[in-house]
């Protein structure tokens, strides 16, 4: 069973999150998107673990459902291409999970990483919260609690309560917040988390990295690498996301993610749905306040300051990165597992329109497209370009296949400033390509 599974999100009692990030409407925006397994987030926090009690209820093993009493009033706003139960869909199942923020003095420096826990029972996820809460965790404060505990003494606590719980880095590049941060990281896995590293068997590889940056270096290897939202509200869900191959449980994605393909064929781990990475913030090296992105050998050749203010810039993911590497770009390790890269359908959208992605304008195209074509990760990847040339558009056709091409025209984010991916200017250029092509062969051949 195809199961497409966004592992990383949270809620409106997270930080710099929309207060309509609610269970309800994370059910809404899984189908809208096509994602079957999403994570429940922020179970630390007292009043989001009392919703997901209320409102969610056992299905498969170690998965949850939306109770049927919280679906009705979302299921009439779900077209029938995308909904629950249609033919080419099941029902959207829960993972409990929650993001901790680690701040804690380890090797003579302050570390900041971010970790995603899993666990597969409500009863563990009250246990982890009451062993947190007695080392001084103050779960109230954040959906995301910031815990002066380290990342290693986090995986022993969730292990202790159940093994089948599991920890991933979460985004293990990000600069600030991160395992292998520029700023505040570690050079290995198993420099975090010491005598436990064989426990870690999956990492997330963020926004701003895609699976080819992380084929680099060969100390990843052994690891299964999932890419997942980070979604701040629920439009944003599925924008990264793990395809697996397997039957529909806590258990079989557990096993998938630790041996990388499970028992039998296809993989049960099949691949990852990315953005490109240059549309993460934190992709180059750069300084925002200066507006200044620079490439690594830009940073390098500068000795790490802001050519305007002289200031240090922030390293980026791909510097950071190379700093690493034990491998040439090119190189694809044995084992490896495909990925799609991806423009959210909202921004060809807004390309088309030439308006932007909150516009009316902009937001009914959205809908109407789903309601012609099916869930939004089924048109960027595999609904036929005949068939969206004939229920849409020709110009959206043409715009997904230069995409599913990597036909794309990026423009870098840097030092918390997201990048753009366009595909309108690549197709003008593919365009005038062919054109200027057919001219040279028209002036061979008189």
């Amino acid at each position: 069973m195809r199961i497409i599974a966004d592992l990383h999100l949270h809620s409106y009692l997270s930080r710099a999150t929309s207060k309509s990030f609610v269970l309800e409407n994370i059910y809404k925006w899984a189908q809208l998107k096509g994602v079957q397994v999403v994570a429940t987030g922020d179970f630390t926090h007292p009043l989001w673990f009392s919703q997901i009690k209320d409102k969610l209820e056992p299905a498969e093993d170690g998965l949850f459902r939306l109770k049927s009493e919280y679906c009705q009033a979302i299921d009439t706003q779900i077209p029938t291409s995308c909904a629950s139960g249609a033919p080419s869909r099941g029902e959207v199942r829960f993972i409990l999970s929650s993001e901790i923020s680690s701040i804690y003095k380890q090797g003579g420096k302050v570390r900041r990483v971010h970790n995603l826990i899993f666990a597969p029972k409500i009863d563990d996820v009250a246990n982890i919260r009451k062993i947190l809460e007695g080392i001084g965790g103050n779960l109230n404060a954040d959906g995301r609690p910031i815990l002066g505990l380290s990342s290693r003494n986090l995986l022993e606590i969730i292990l202790n309560v159940n093994p089948q719980a599991f920890l991933i880095p979460a985004h293990i590049w990000t600069p600030w917040f991160s395992v292998l941060g520029s700023k505040s990281g570690f050079d290995s896995i198993e420099e975090c988390f010491e005598d436990l590293s064989s426990h870690i068997f999956a990492l997330e590889t963020g926004l701003s990295s895609d699976p080819q940056m992380n084929w680099r270096l060969s100390m990843l290897d052994r690891f299964s690498l999932v890419s997942n939202s980070d979604a701040h509200s629920p439009e944003k869900i599925g924008r990264e996301a793990t395809i697996f191959n397997t039957d529909l449980s806590y258990n079989a994605i557990f096993n998938a993610l630790q041996t990388k393909d499970g028992e039998g064929a296809p993989p049960a781990l099949e691949g990852t749905i990315e953005f490109f990475p240059e549309e993460g913030k934190y992709h180059m090296d750069g300084h925002r306040k200066c507006q200044m992105m620079l490439v690594p050998k830009a940073t390098r050749e500068n000795h790490g300051l802001c050519p305007v203010c002289n200031k240090p810039v922030t390293i980026g993911v791909m510097n950071r990165v190379e700093s690493l590497a034990d491998r040439q770009p090119d190189v694809m390790p044995q084992g490896v597992k495909p990925y799609h890269s991806l423009i959210p359908l909202i921004e060809i959208l807004s390309e088309i329109h030439d308006c932007g992605v909150n516009s009316k304008r902009v937001q009914k195209a959205y809908h109407d497209t789903l309601a012609a074509l099916g869930p939004e990760l089924k048109i960027l990847m595999d609904v036929s370009l005949e068939d969206i040339s004939r229920k849409h558009s020709p110009l959206l056709a043409e715009a997904i296949s230069q995409m599913r091409c990597g036909r794309v025209q990026l423009d870098a984010g840097y030092d918390g400033e997201f990048g753009t991916a366009r595909v309108f200017q690549e197709i003008k250029n593919y365009e005038l390509k062919i054109k200027n092509e057919e001219k040279k062969r028209g002036e061979e051949l008189s």
